[in-house]
């Protein structure tokens, strides 16, 4: 880790021990939280931690429930995955920041799943949370009631509903099933080879990321999407990766991820397995856990808000007509956009200076 970054355990935080890295001092009022993606952790944020809190901001980089060396949850693919749907995780970072012996949080930042979830800290407690950076997933809005033939989860189910008969199946929904931690925790080609493939096919290494705005939500349309996000049916994540691993030249020349920084995801999931992170995906796909979220619908995010993805990125656009919600409809404050040239879907760590600049610059804004 870089110079000024902590390790540590916050305890009883809403059942759990959560392991954090944090930077700066603790006097300072300006807590940031930054919430990572799958298949993360919080050493995703290593880039921003130290030059965040040299700005004078304290920092929190948390290992979310599921993931790391933070405990406390089920990993069980039969359990009940009540416990990683959207509200009980934002009051695990409510118990968090209350834990620290505060009661508001400066921003939240968060990427990929991390950005789902910081933008329902915004829907559900603006009050502790005065601004939101959303990174790599753009939220649309909470679903609402009732049933519209224009509802995005009800329409990006039917659409995928629809794979199979094409061959094809969605990332989600694989990630949903029991098989994706077995094929996960056990890949072929090895624990730390499988992540090296699958960050690289997601990254703005593999030449074949050239992202664009699908018009429609059917099975057609998604089938338009990269391999690694509407699977060949059957094959599952790492065997669907395996023919994409890089080659030594590439990978000496992706100084993003050095060996030594990858080694890092591989222990820590060869140690953990997946499922504590799937269960995540076993509530966003889920139908009762869907329904849930339906009361907040109509709500949106009112504090100050952004948006930082990489150009080679598809997850900007693997919800068709979820980024023209986002910035139309969902942000009431939206202050900042920005597409960062260079960078996949790893963008925090694709271009960690660039992506430094404009999270200052967001932040003092506020």
């Amino acid at each position: 880790m870089p110079s000024g970054v902590r390790s540590r355990f916050v305890a009883s935080v809403n059942g759990l021990n959560m392991h954090v890295l944090e930077a700066g001092s603790s006097r300072s009022d300006r807590l940031v939280l930054l919430l990572h993606g799958f298949p993360e952790l919080g050493f995703s944020w290593r880039h921003q931690l130290s030059a965040l809190a040299d700005a004078g901001y304290y920092v929190l980089a948390p290992d979310l429930r599921g993931y790391g060396r933070t405990t406390g949850f089920q990993a069980d693919v039969n359990a009940d995955p009540t416990e990683c749907s959207m509200p009980w995780l934002v009051n695990d970072l409510i118990a968090l920041v209350a834990a620290l012996g505060r009661n508001e949080v400066h921003a939240v930042v968060g990427h990929d799943f991390g950005s789902a979830l910081a933008a329902w800290c915004g829907v559900l407690r603006p009050d502790v949370f005065s601004a939101v950076m959303m990174m790599s997933a753009p939220f649309a809005g909470p679903p609402a009631w009732p049933l519209r033939p224009d509802d995005g989860p009800s329409r990006l189910a039917a659409a995928v509903a629809g794979l199979p008969t094409l061959g094809r199946e969605h990332y989600q929904w694989y990630l949903s099933t029991p098989r994706a931690a077995r094929d996960m925790d056990t890949p072929p080609q090895g624990m730390h080879d499988f992540l090296r493939a699958y960050f690289h096919v997601k990254s703005a290494d593999w030449k074949s990321n050239q992202p664009h705005a699908l018009e429609r939500i059917d099975a057609a349309s998604l089938a338009r999407l990269p391999f690694y996000y509407v699977l060949p049916l059957g094959v599952g994540i790492p065997a669907a990766v395996r023919s994409e691993m890089p080659t030594p030249e590439e990978i000496a020349s992706s100084t993003w991820l050095p060996e030594e920084d990858l080694a890092v995801y591989a222990g820590e999931f060869s140690r953990t397995g997946f499922q504590g992170a799937l269960q995540w995906y076993r509530c966003l796909t889920g139908e009762r856990e869907i329904n849930a979220l339906r009361v907040f619908g109509g709500r949106r995010i009112d504090v100050p808000s952004g948006f930082i993805a990489g150009e080679s990125d598809w997850g900007v656009h693997q919800v068709p007509g979820a980024f023209e919600a986002m910035r139309q409809r969902a942000c009431t404050q939206m202050v900042a956009c920005d597409l960062v040239p260079g960078a996949g879907h790893w963008v925090q760590q694709e271009q960690p200076r660039v992506v430094l600049e404009l999270l200052l610059r967001f932040l003092e804004r506020l």
